[in-house]
């Protein structure tokens, strides 16, 4: 073995370009793989262990304490099919003044809760402590982040008790409370109803917890349960925005591996098989077959072994913040989620060095059964066989020497060929869902914008030391339409609001203005323009079991208003509706808006326009909009990153090729330069090898990229694109992805070329 570890160390050594090439290409795909497993495997279950991780609970349900007794609710944690159970809690609703931590005012429902542990549903503090003595408040922190210890010590006014003061901010995956209190404190606040937390046996749909609930409150009082909610509809909430990436993260995945499985089986075979002089030279002076197997395996397991672990920790790095963008569904306190689990770095330490191995065992054993006199004359004598043939055709055109040369070249070694190939239409596949993605994900950025000029936002509700606006709402809203360079003023109001016959409340935006520019594109109906119309994205309908033309009932501080959805937004949160101003005013009479839209003039100065007004109000907060958009920057710089990545590894594959082709016909450039080819010629000759290969590439690759953003867009769960924005593609658009392939091959073979071009006629035929 001493002597096959000399050997493949000076092979190495000799061999700098090709070992390098080897290690680059093992480093790209190591990359690429680790971050296509990472992001599938993330996506599959990151809700399940955070709520394991705090035992969240299955169901959290509600009763009437009029109806039901503690002693009676506290028996049914022992029925069949209970795991678990916490409670009865007391629970009592509290109004929220506008503002208060930042909220749009509104319902806040407090439970009675002495240990934020238990067997469900274990509390986990964010910030300050437990509420331990009567007027203390521990807060559910409802954003994402860390809540800032400024806001310790707000207090809360609530009508017949003290004054509430935080003491804490805590995170409850199962979202079974707005804020907690002490038992003794809950009582003051007079509670009408008590609060069950369940996990069962069996969970895994909706009928079995249907069936779990009924079970364990078979005993109790006819119609003592007043309210449910239950874990799986806060999964989907959770994992909406990863299911929106999911299949874009799947396709990129997939060509991930697939482009990284053809270039590096292309690249070592080719790597072997350049070296049959070599394992010739070997065998004659002694190795045995196996001792060369094993040189050859040595040789291509170190820059394996070095790319794999630099590519691991080089994709290590690049998944982090895609995956801390891509799980931001729900608030999951401090549980790990959206992390790469640890059997990827395993495959990717592991596999992708065997990979290597493997590629090189097939040509290794081929190499293992050749006498030691045709394996050094291999690539010495004359080649012959279609790549000849079709040369000796391509003669006979108008071509210049130096291309029909160049375009019989890769029928001499089809299999390689084949595999390069491969490479670039999976190359220019993936350039095309990058563009075809990164156009429908800014146009719809860009909804709305029309001809319009910068958008201005103004903030009119508390903001951390600023205080409440002196202007009224409408004296705001005209002295903002009165300042030079507006074009349209949209006034949008916020509250939390039930739906009747629903459990959890949502987020209701109120719409009043002259600009309807800023809400998502309408796939389906119209936007709300009147009283009792409202718009919801697919994830809202589609969770409630809604489409267009059914009724729902909105509810707030026990005004109701019935509804129509009269319009499907083409985007939005499952916990937010669009409606018109005016079912506002029903629900909640002299309500004034937290913020206002400022479309300007095309060409207005946005900074002097958001200038003049604080000069109005110094409670006016003002920002000018960028027109960013999280989704947007997210899928664009996803995709980004793997199109770089994907568009290296295959133009590494391409130069590796040309690489192997001008060292195996070193003989064929020097006969060639000796009859008077110059170095120009040659570069020409060897591009154009390649370059053909770009344009079939491209042929073929286009078409399954747009099929792939097809694909994508109309599969995204919470988005559903206009026909508008699906529609990107355009001549000049079509004609540069046929130019990807083109570049991908002349970026990959040019290095190779000039190399070529350079070899000196004497060093090349010195043997002959």
């Amino acid at each position: 073995m001493s002597a096959v570890w000399r050997a493949s160390r000076a092979a190495v050594k000799r061999r700098r370009v090709q070992t390098f090439v080897i290690g680059l290409v093992v480093l790209c795909s190591t990359t690429t793989v680790l971050l296509a497993l990472g992001l599938l495997a993330a996506a599959s279950g990151p809700f399940d262990k955070a709520y394991a991780a705090q035992r969240g609970a299955h169901v959290v349900a509600s009763f009437d304490t009029a109806k039901v007794s503690e002693a009676a609710l506290a028996r049914t944690a022992g029925r069949p099919g209970v795991e678990a159970a916490a409670g009865p809690f007391g629970q009592a609703v509290v109004a929220m003044p506008r503002g208060w931590l930042g909220s749009p005012g509104g319902s806040l429902m407090v439970v009675g809760r002495a240990d934020p542990a238990g067997p469900v549903d274990r509390i986990e503090i964010l910030r300050g402590r437990w509420a331990t003595a009567p007027g203390e408040i521990v807060v559910n922190w409802s954003f994402n982040g860390s809540p800032s210890a400024e806001r310790l010590g707000t207090q809360l006014t609530v009508p017949g008790s003290t004054p509430l003061t935080v003491v804490g901010f805590a995170n409850s995956m199962s979202k079974s409370a707005g804020a907690w209190v002490t038992p003794e404190q809950l009582a003051a606040l007079h509670p009408a109803a008590a609060q069950m937390l369940y996990r069962f046996t069996d969970s895994s749909t909706d009928a079995q917890l249907h069936t779990g609930l009924a079970r364990a409150t078979a005993e109790l009082p006819g119609e003592s349960v007043t309210n449910t909610q239950n874990y799986l509809t806060l999964k989907q909430a959770f994992s909406e925005l990863a299911d929106a990436f999911l299949p874009f993260m799947s396709l990129f995945g997939v060509l991930g591996l697939l482009v990284s499985a053809l270039i590096v089986g292309n690249v070592v075979s080719g790597a072997v098989v350049s070296g049959y002089r070599h394992i010739g030279v070997l065998k004659a002076l002694g190795f045995t077959p196996n001792q060369v197997v094993a040189v050859y395996l040595t040789m291509m397991s170190v820059p394996a072994v070095v790319g794999g672990v630099l590519g691991t920790l080089l994709g290590d790095a690049l998944a982090g913040p895609i995956l801390k963008v891509s799980f931001s569904g729900i608030e999951t306190g401090r549980a790990s989620v959206g992390t790469v689990p640890t059997w990827v770095y395993v495959v990717c330490l592991l596999g992708m060095p065997a990979l290597v191995l493997l590629a090189a065992l097939v040509p290794a054993l081929r190499a293992h059964r050749l006498p030691a006199a045709e394996a050094i004359s291999a690539g010495g004598a004359p080649r012959t066989g279609r790549g000849l043939r079709i040369q000796r055709i391509l003669g006979f055109t108008e071509l210049p020497r130096p291309v029909s040369l160049g375009l019989g070249q890769p029928f001499a070694r089809p299999g390689r060929t084949l595999l390069t190939m491969a490479a670039i239409v999976l190359g220019v596949t993936t350039v095309t869902l990058s563009t075809g993605l990164t156009s429908t994900m800014l146009a719809m950025g860009n909804a709305g914008r029309g001809d319009g000029g910068a958008q201005v936002l103004v903030h009119a509700d508390e903001q951390g030391e600023r205080p409440l606006p002196l202007l009224g709402d409408a004296q705001i809203e005209d002295r903002l339409r009165s300042l030079p360079g507006v074009q349209r003023v949209r006034a949008r109001g916020l509250a939390e609001v039930s739906l009747v016959g629903h459990t959890q409340p949502v987020f209701a935006d109120f719409y009043r203005g002259n600009d309807s520019s800023y809400a998502y594109e309408i796939v389906e109906g119209r936007m709300p323009d009147a009283a009792g119309e409202i718009a919801a994205g697919p994830s809202f309908l589609a969770q409630r079991g809604l489409r267009i033309g059914d009724r729902v009932t909105l509810e707030l501080n026990g005004r109701q208003v019935p509804t129509t959805i009269v319009g499907k937004e083409s985007a939005g949160n499952a916990r937010a509706l669009d409606a018109a101003w005016e079912t506002l005013e029903q629900l909640a009479p002299g309500s004034r808006a937290i913020e206002y839209w400022v479309r300007l003039s095309p060409g207005a100065d946005a900074d002097a326009y958001a200038a003049a007004v604080e000069a109005v109000d110094p409670g006016l907060s003002v920002s000018v909009e960028g027109g960013g958009n999280a989704a947007v920057v997210t899928v664009v710089t996803f995709s980004t990153v793997f199109t770089v990545l994907l568009t290296l590894v295959a133009s590494l594959g391409v130069f590796n090729t040309v690489l192997l082709n001008t060292r195996e016909r070193r003989r064929d450039l020097g006969m060639l330069k000796s009859i008077g080819m110059t170095p120009r010629q040659v570069v020409v000759m060897t591009v154009t090898s390649v370059a053909g290969l770009g344009v079939v590439g491209g042929l073929l690759g286009i078409p399954l990229g747009m099929l792939a953003h097809r694909l994508v867009v109309d599969n995204v769960g919470v988005v559903e694109f206009p026909e508008s924005m699906k529609d990107v593609w355009h001549a000049p658009q079509l004609a540069a992805m046929l130019l990807a392939g083109v570049a991908i091959a002349v970026l990959g073979a040019l290095l190779p070329a000039r190399s070529a071009a350079r070899m000196t006629i004497a060093s090349v035929l010195h043997t002959e």
